[in-house]
């Protein structure tokens, strides 16, 4: 890595968390600045503008987030198991420590449906990008016996996964209760075994 490129990096990790905590609109230049320990001129030096360095943040917190996952999901034998990765970890998200603030798809998403386009185009892409993971999962445990209930629609399937995860993020966030989220994670597991 180049130092452009250390600085750049340096820049991201340490305005990622903020950026999940407060969002794009409520995250200043003044607390990129003060995590960073940089000048704004430093910061415009490797970044055109602060859409630039909330994306680039946003995309940091996604690759950790879906890393940690793709850990668990690698040593998972069987179609179900991999599936099953997701509500277990989502059900001790805390524990997990990955990024500051909650799931990022999620506090993005809320955030920049009406007033980001291009930030609601990356999460768009990365809801897309798991729900196809999801449908691909399905259809292998199809393909392979591992599901035999009858008239399993994968698509269907993976969105009901995700809607029911992020609303149980959303909804723990709010009220403050990891149990809430523990709850509707038991209805994720649900949805998985029922494909057996």
């Amino acid at each position: 890595m180049s130092k452009a490129e250390r600085t750049k990096q340096f820049i991201i990790e340490k305005t990622a968390p903020i950026f999940n905590m407060k969002g794009y609109s409520g995250t200043s230049m003044s607390d990129i600045t003060e995590a960073t320990g940089l000048t704004k001129g430093s910061i415009y030096g490797n970044f055109e503008n602060k859409d630039e360095v909330a994306l680039a943040a946003f995309k940091y917190n996604v690759k950790k987030l879906q890393d940690a996952f793709a850990q668990e999901i690698e040593k998972q034998n069987t179609f179900k198991g991999k599936l099953l990765v997701y509500p277990r970890l989502y059900s001790n998200y805390l524990d997990l420590r990955v990024t500051k603030g909650g799931c990022p798809i999620l506090n993005t998403a809320t955030e920049a449906d009406d007033t980001h386009p291009i930030l609601k185009k990356n999460v768009e892409k990365i809801i897309l990008f798991w729900k196809r993971k999801l449908i691909q999962f399905i259809e292998q445990g199809i393909l392979l016996g591992e599901f035999k209930a009858k008239e399993i629609n994968p698509e269907k399937t993976a969105l009901t996964i995700i809607a029911l995860i992020e609303g149980g993020v959303m909804i723990s966030k709010i009220t403050g209760d990891l149990k809430d989220l523990s709850t509707v994670m038991l209805s994720v597991n649900k949805v998985i075994e029922d494909l057996e």
